[in-house]
């Protein structure tokens, strides 16, 4: 009985390990917890669609409850930061305010997007929270943080309206007085899902001729801007790489724009972009890799591109040629109007050749660039920084772009 048990034990053990075990390059910062996080993900994700097969909830609800059920935070101030919910035109926001200093300043400001695929988190659970305050403290900035209706709730183009309206409401004169904000000194920022909405926004913005107040700075987090190709160098590496493998975020924009899941493979291979989908033709050099990517970021990686794909894709889902969803695609006019820019990215991300060609095409627009880039870091790295979910990644890149605007703002 007792050699059993002891046999039972190990095959669990060993099943455990199976499950958790993922091969990571050897840079990889602390990739046990890596995988220790990732399979903690992923089991959640599967009970998730578990109890959308049973007809219980859609499972990007399940899981998004699952993730703010024991996280999300009350507005609690403290002496260093004052914490508030609030509305901004219809969009709820919570702002972080550092005290008013002796000599009445007007202070900087950040608007900040979060992440997690248009679907997932909020401003206010702890990872967001923490990172909002430590930039308003470390700042002495007014930080307005974006709460964004999510996914399956409304789809495209409905966040990146909550984004927008939350946005221009802030940046009216009267507004930023009643925050004792400097409007020469604020910045629009966000985080994967958060920085395509945040890049997506300043554009729009940059358009608005009637915009009395613009910002000053863009600064984007490992954004996610294009659903164009799949087959970049850096979604060919880092197909299975944690937290976010290739499938999801292709499930990600998927559920955004509000596309048939049954499209998930004719998108992995292209087949919405080939060289016979004419709607497609105007946009291919505008995320031309082979051109736009260093050398040591191309390496031996083929362009995947169909002779013979499916227009209908486009026709079924268009969104995923607008530029407010995929802001890689917006003509170079609009480029030259963004304001300086911080775009930082992971070697071991998808979304690592995203910023990067996006940060060129700003370059070669014009505009002043700084490419942030970390060789040993992964994809939603910088929100953790709370034990137990503590990485030195983490600190690592948010210490880095507080630097930047810290800088810059």
């Amino acid at each position: 009985m007792r050699a059993a048990c002891v046999l039972l034990l190990a095959a669990l053990a060993a099943l455990s390990a199976y499950y958790v075990y993922l091969p990571l390059p050897g840079t990889m910062s602390d990739p046990w917890k890596l995988m220790l996080l990732d399979a903690t993900f992923r089991a959640a994700q599967q009970t998730c669609h578990l109890i959308h097969y049973l007809r219980l909830s859609h499972h990007l609800i399940a899981l998004n409850n699952l993730i703010c059920m024991f996280d999300k935070l009350k507005p609690v101030s403290s002496e260093d930061t004052k914490i508030t919910d609030t509305v901004f035109a219809g969009v709820e926001v919570r702002v972080f305010e550092p005290p008013a200093g002796e000599d009445k300043r007007l202070r900087r400001s950040i608007v900040y997007i979060h992440g997690g695929g248009w679907a997932l988190a909020s401003a206010r659970i702890s990872a967001y929270n923490n990172l909002c305050r430590i930039m308003a403290e470390s700042l002495n900035a007014v930080v307005v943080s974006v709460e964004y209706r999510l996914v399956p709730e409304v789809c495209f183009p409905e966040q990146f309206y909550d984004a927008l309206h939350a946005t221009k409401h802030f940046l009216q004169p009267d507004v930023l007085a009643e925050y004792s904000v400097d409007p020469s000194r604020i910045a629009i920022s966000g985080d994967s899902a958060g920085g395509n909405l945040a890049a997506a926004v300043c554009q729009q913005l940059s358009k608005d001729e009637h915009l009395t107040v613009r910002p000053k700075l863009q600064a984007l987090i490992y954004p996610v801007l294009q659903a164009f190709d799949f087959n970049t160098p850096s979604y060919q590496q880092n197909m299975n790489m944690p937290i976010l493998p290739r499938y999801v975020m292709i499930n990600y924009w998927i559920y955004y724009l509000n596309g048939n899941y049954d499209l998930v493979h004719s998108l992995l291979i292209n087949n919405h972009t080939a060289l016979d989908v004419g709607q497609a033709v105007s946009f291919r050099g505008h995320l031309n890799w082979t051109s736009l990517l260093p050398s040591s970021f191309k390496k031996n990686y083929k362009p995947v591109i169909q002779t013979t794909g499916k227009a209908e894709i486009i026709q079924e889902i268009p969104a995923l040629l607008d530029v407010r969803a995929v802001p890689l695609l917006a003509d170079n006019e609009t480029l030259q109007l963004q304001p300086k820019t911080y775009i930082l990215t992971c070697e071991n991300d998808v979304l690592r050749d995203d910023g990067v060609m996006y940060a060129k095409r700003l370059e070669k627009a014009g505009v002043e660039v700084t490419l942030d880039h970390f060789d040993d870091c992964f994809h939603g790295c910088m929100i953790f920084t709370i034990w137990p979910t503590d990485f030195s990644a983490g600190v690592q890149t948010r210490n880095s772009y507080i630097k930047w605007l810290d800088e810059n703002l």
